[in-house]
């Protein structure tokens, strides 16, 4: 455990310099201090049994931050395209095996663990890295979690079948969904009626808290071994029936620590198992990379282009999907302790965790460039974005005079104050911004919306930019990609000499930048929002936040924006 923690801990340290996932320095340490290389650690075995600790608790949290009801209303788009990536993904992966499989001598048992690792992305590099670009709460940053949530689902369905693939029939898969379903109406009928009132009683006591959600882990997961299911499966379980509870979020950050410290030995462990990348190996995780990503585009981006989501909102999802995820690693994990899987597909699904993790850090980070140029490949074989007219698109009469570049949350707010007070001045608007589901609803509403990115010159000036009074951006820097609110204005200044131009900041030192560049004035959102607080905290102290709360209420009740 020694040697394996600190292995662990040094290349981890590494992978921290080099914005790598934390999870490919643990498998690269089992891998370099195991049997095939250092032999620091040649009894691979005695850490076995400790590291599968951290694979339960990786489930049961895994389970704890499974949101029904937020699966239920995840709405179509996210629904339809979820359905499609998983079971087009798979079906794709065992087509592909059917026709190429014997190349590598696996057996067709292993393609079913095959085509379910190639189906899951990994939610820990996606959310990650996605929460750095602050892309988290944008469109296709919504769609990319959105599937990998319910992806979770898929993998219960596959735990409840896995250790019935060996013999493929109908009575034992019968008898198995029977044996979940006892399960399952066991754990959620005792978090009905039985745990509620017990963690209740010692909810002011949270090491009590945190030991029964642990016996309920390992309670769960030991009914799951006695009826023929696995530990994984009754981890997952136990973490789901509870994850609705009031502590779920004090009994996930006490967990969390005891988690990564099993869970690093899992993967060191897992590490050392990995063959030397020798010939058909390397071949074979070469050949799952392209798969991965071969399947995403077809199964991701196409379901959302067709569902009119554009270039940027079907490309992007495709993009950040494509890696295998930690699951991945579980899963053919609990196929080689079953005897389900050799060491060739696990080494195969292995490198190819380490090939994708390293590619689609890179790629997720310079999405923005990446996109630009498969959008223009795009268009030029025949797939046209959402900025080309459509049969059904109402045609601008006249110019516009007033510009909205990017529409947000400020830009929703603003255009229903102009419906509420200026309704005259909305045929006199112009929107640009490349959200489809902002495109469509402004031109429901009767807004002239023109699709695409404001960072590019193209796109502002066949906008009719030149021409415009006023041009607002309401986007802070944070959220523009490609350009800040310096350059914008430098290239708005440069399009059109007379224009008025109003542009957001964040910092007091960039206002003189945007003076200098040519804006006309810079709006400090800070200060009107401060102003604000310093209001709510004098209604505070004076006990008024009552009178506040109902004004609010009733200036909301009525409100209709396009961004709610």
């Amino acid at each position: 455990m020694a040697v394996c923690i600190v292995a662990a801990w040094l290349l981890a340290l590494a992978a921290h310099f080099l914005r790598q996932p934390l999870i490919l320095a643990y498998l690269v340490a089992g891998f370099l201090i195991g049997p095939a290389n250092l032999k620091l650690v040649e009894a691979e075995h005695s850490i076995q049994t400790i590291s599968e600790l951290g694979l339960i608790l990786l489930l049961f949290m895994i389970g704890l931050e499974i949101d029904l009801k937020k699966i239920k209303g995840a709405g179509r788009l996210i629904t339809l395209t979820a359905t499609v990536q998983v079971l087009g993904g798979f079906a794709l992966v065992l087509l592909a095996f059917w026709i190429f499989g014997d190349q590598f001598g696996l057996r067709k048992l292993e393609w079913i663990y095959l085509a379910v690792a190639i189906s899951l992305s990994s939610t820990v590099i996606i959310v990650k890295l996605l929460y750095d670009k602050r892309e988290l709460d944008t469109l296709p940053g919504r769609v990319t979690v959105g599937v990998t949530v319910l992806q979770d689902i898929f993998v219960i369905l596959f735990l409840a079948l896995q250790p019935q693939l060996g013999h493929l029939q109908f009575g034992p898969i019968l008898f198995s969904m029977v044996k979940v379903a006892t399960l399952v109406a066991v754990a959620f009928t005792a978090s009905r009626y039985a745990l509620p009132q017990i963690f209740r009683a010692v909810s002011r006591l949270p090491e009590l808290v945190l030991v029964g959600a642990l016996a309920w882990c390992f309670l769960i997961s030991a009914i799951g071994e006695e009826l023929g299911l696995s530990r994984a499966m009754g981890a997952l379980v136990a973490g789901v029936s509870i994850s609705t509870f009031p502590y779920t979020l004090d009994v996930a950050a006490k967990v969390t620590s005891l988690r990564d410290f099993f869970l690093t030995l899992f993967f060191v462990s897992l590490g050392m198992s990995i063959p030397p990348p020798k010939g058909n190996l390397a071949y074979g995780a070469l050949f799952l990379c392209g798969l991965l990503v071969a399947s995403r585009l077809v199964t991701v981006f196409v379901p959302l282009y067709k569902m009119r989501q554009g270039h940027r909102g079907s490309f992007l999802p495709a993009l950040n999907l494509s890696q295998l995820s930690e699951f991945s690693l579980v899963i053919l994990a609990l196929g080689v302790k079953a005897g389900h899987v050799g060491p060739t597909a696990s080494g195969m699904v292995t490198y190819a965790f380490v090939i994708l993790a390293i590619i689609s850090t890179y790629a997720i980070i310079n999405s923005h460039v990446i996109f630009q140029k498969t959008s223009n490949l795009l268009g030029k074989i025949g797939l046209p974005d959402l900025d080309k007219p459509q049969a059904d698109s109402p045609k601008p009469d006249k110019l516009r005079r007033i510009f909205i570049l990017g529409f947000s949350w400020t830009a929703s707010s603003l255009l229903e104050e102009i419906t509420r007070h200026a309704p005259a001045l909305l045929p006199e608007l112009q929107v640009v911004d490349f959200n489809p589901r902002v495109f469509e609803e402004l031109r429901r509403r009767g807004i002239t919306t023109i699709y695409g990115d404001i960072s590019q010159r193209g796109t502002l000036e066949q906008a009719g930019i030149s021409r415009a009074e006023v041009i607002l951006c309401t986007l802070p820097n944070t959220v523009l990609k490609g350009t800040n609110n310096v350059r914008l204005v430098q290239m708005l200044r440069e399009l059109n000499p007379q224009a008025k131009i109003i542009v957001h900041s964040e910092l007091f030192t960039d206002i003189p930048k945007l003076y200098a560049a040519g804006a006309d004035y810079v709006c400090l959102s800070r200060l009107v929002e401060a102003n604000e607080w310093f209001g709510l905290l004098r209604a505070a102290m004076g006990n008024l936040l009552e009178e506040k709360r109902a004004v609010q209420q009733e200036e909301l009740k009525n409100r209709r924006e396009v961004i709610p």
